[in-house]
């Protein structure tokens, strides 16, 4: 905010298309905050100057979604209650918070991640089919979506969400401290380093299917993936010994380290016997395109300048989010967990996030992927 006023006091700031103001995330830190912070700012800019940054949204694969959703027939059909299962999107860090402790323990995994990346992702595997590829037609999509999403009850945040905190453990070979030994961080942290949450859209493309998110720092993995399994088939034709590894489809989004899309259906594996086995069909960037692929920022920077605003969060957008979390927001801060620390840093997170999907009969979704 205070950026923002020096800008209008020095006449630095200015209603003309060519002025804009890029915003970095947090956009607040609660819904009040950023009910606050979006009226300073379109105080003196225009929605159309204000570009809130969540360089996310500016990676290929992500970018990628809406091109494989909507520019390929076969998918439209099958996207919905009907034939999906559930979905899951985890980011997963290796690293520990490092030297950024002090900002840490004021944000937390809800508010640093799940607040903006991932429920970005979620709106980008959940919107509607936009009319065209305007600006603010796709942002409308996105809004959708997170008004669609059921708010949390008490009974919902007990047992839909769970969080999360590392103590010590060894990461390649290397002793590394828990999250309240960081520097910067109260030896009696409540701040969550893990979190994980089942979604519900309540619309009638999605009614009854969860989406489950989490995400967390030093896991035994760094990944970004979101995957879509699909319901079994109907009836089953062969018998259990042609089926002993039969797995439903999926189709698995890897936005890091590896970036490729992968549809995984049953095939014959080779020999004189009929026996299935899961296999990939993928679409790999480095494989396919001999480029070098831009950063994000690079490409989002780029259509700050160009005007195009479609990869930004409008602040309906932001506010709808904070609207969506602010249960979750509040029980944590009011309620201390008695767990914490409860995860060994380079594990998988918590058993609580373990439960949370098994309780449905699913499993937390991974590639086979080297570590490094």
């Amino acid at each position: 905010p205070l950026i923002a006023k020096c800008l209008a006091d020095y006449k630095l700031a200015g209603t003309e298309d060519n002025c804009r103001i890029v915003i970095e995330k947090p956009f607040g830190r609660d819904l009040e905050t950023a009910k606050d912070l979006n009226c300073i700012l379109t105080g003196i800019f225009t929605e159309k100057q204000i570009y809130r940054i969540d360089h996310y949204l500016g990676k290929e694969t992500v970018q990628n979604i809406m091109a494989f959703r909507f520019a390929n027939s076969f998918l439209e059909p099958l996207w919905n209650r009907t034939y999906i299962d559930h979905v899951q999107i985890s980011v997963t860090e290796q690293l520990g918070v490092g030297d950024r402790g002090g900002y840490y323990e004021g944000a937390g995994a809800l508010r640093d991640m799940i607040q903006n990346h991932l429920l970005q992702l979620v709106c980008l595997i959940g919107m509607e089919t936009p009319v065209n590829f305007d600006a603010d037609e796709i942002r409308n999509k996105k809004v959708d979506v997170l008004k669609a999403m059921r708010p949390f009850s008490p009974e919902d945040i007990r047992f839909s969400t769970v969080r999360g905190q590392y103590t010590k453990g060894w990461v390649e070979g290397k002793e590394v401290p828990g999250y309240r030994h960081e520097t910067g961080v109260d030896p009696d942290s409540n701040t969550e380093t893990f979190a994980a949450i089942k979604f519900f859209v309540d619309n009638w493309r999605w009614q009854g299917v969860p989406f489950y998110v989490r995400t967390g720092k030093r896991l035994f993995q760094t990944s970004s993936l979101i995957t879509i399994q699909f319901k079994d088939v109907p009836h089953h034709i062969f018998p259990p010994a042609v089926t002993e590894h039969w797995q439903q489809n999926r189709l698995i989004i890897s936005i890091q380290p590896e970036m490729s899309i992968r549809l995984q259906v049953q095939g014959k594996r080779p020999g004189l016997d009929m026996v299935l086995n899961p296999v990939d069909m993928v679409f790999d960037y480095k494989g396919t395109y001999s480029t070098e692929t831009p950063e994000a920022y690079e490409t989002l920077l780029l259509d700050v300048m160009t005007g195009d605003q479609t990869q930004f969060m409008r602040a309906d957008q932001v506010e709808s989010a904070w609207e969506l979390l602010m249960p979750v927001v509040n029980s944590w801060a009011n309620k201390k967990s008695l767990s914490f620390p409860n995860y060994t840093a380079d594990s998988w997170g918590p058993e609580d996030a373990e439960a949370l999907i098994a309780r449905d009969g699913f499993h937390w979704f991974t590639l086979p992927l080297n570590k490094d």
